[in-house]
């Protein structure tokens, strides 16, 4: 089919070939995402309907451009696209709640087998030649938009939150970069089914870089104050600590010098203490010594003068 060959206008081999290559960076962007629901196994609210009307997207796409010859980086580009995105989609059913599982399946019946097999059908059945073309590329482009319209969910959060996490830079930036590729694509090949839904992919990517770049100041704001508040908390918590600290708990060197001196000290005044109690228990003998003798001596001086009056 000479799908990677230059052919008879080389700049649409180069917008084709370019546009492949910044739509495969774009359809991994989510890989970090899914990385996480792996590791915690979990899908964390994440909904699975972006994922869903990707495939679908992609899979009218290859449609499309089996109809119309010369759209072959069309049909590149879907295929991995329709790999990567069942993968993702794979993850979601495996580690997402019952209801969301439900859900997820239901979605995937309708939509992406039930609604492309009725397309299919239809087109086929109903016309034929350049007119089936035209209501297959009339249904691709009504359903590029919707999934360029999906964003405005996150934009609005944006605006909401004043918050820029959930919109990576990165990814505007190249989903902008891919409608730019994509519109000149379209534009050379004077396909304008590729071309117009293109155009709003641009205005939608350059508004969402726009509001990434009013709101980055103000998420900075809050982390500063955040960082400096948590920063005021645990100084504070770290001088209860050091005011709370008991002294007993302190180790310090100790001089065995002054230990052996404080030693010598307790035994001398140990000895002091001992030679007091001794002399205070001579004392108090000597003391009930005298108070007998001094209780003995008056009995002996009354029998002595009964003596001498007799006489």
């Amino acid at each position: 089919m000479g799908m990677l060959t230059v052919g008879s206008n080389p700049w649409v081999f180069t917008f084709g070939l370019l546009g492949n290559i910044v739509s495969f960076l774009v359809l991994l962007a989510p890989t970090p995402t899914f990385v996480r629901v792996c590791k915690k196994k979990s899908t964390e609210g994440f909904h699975s309907l972006p994922y869903l009307a990707a495939v679908f997207s992609a899979m009218l796409w290859i449609y499309y451009a089996f109809l119309k010859t010369g759209a072959n980086y069309l049909i590149t580009i879907n295929s991995i696209g329709c790999v990567i995105e069942t993968v993702y989609i794979v993850i979601y059913l495996v580690y997402a709640p019952r209801k969301a599982r439900i859900l997820t399946a239901k979605l995937l019946l309708l939509m992406n087998f039930g609604g492309f097999c009725m397309i299919l059908l239809l087109s086929q059945l109903l016309f034929k030649g350049p007119k089936r073309v035209q209501i297959v590329g009339g249904f691709s482009v009504a359903f590029s938009v919707c999934v360029f319209v999906a964003p405005l969910s996150i934009l609005k959060r944006v605006m909401v939150t004043k918050s820029v996490e959930f919109m990576p830079f990165t990814l505007s930036f190249f989903l902008t970069l891919s409608a730019v590729m994509w519109f000149c694509y379209g534009f050379l090949l004077k396909d304008y089914y590729i071309a117009l839904p293109n155009i709003l992919g641009f205005i939608f990517g350059v508004l969402q870089m726009v509001l990434y770049v009013v709101y980055k100041g103000c998420c900075d704001k809050k982390v500063k104050a955040v960082r400096e508040e948590q920063k005021i908390q645990d100084q504070i918590i770290i001088d209860i600590v050091r005011s709370s600290t008991i002294r007993g708990w302190e180790v310090h060197p100790v001089d065995p010098n002054a230990v052996i001196e404080e030693g010598m000290e307790e035994d001398d005044q140990d000895h002091r203490n001992i030679n007091l109690r001794n002399v205070g228990d001579e004392e108090q003998k000597t003391d009930v010594d005298d108070d007998g003798d001094a209780e003995n001596n008056p009995t002996r001086e009354d029998s002595g003068e009964t003596h001498g009056t007799h006489k």
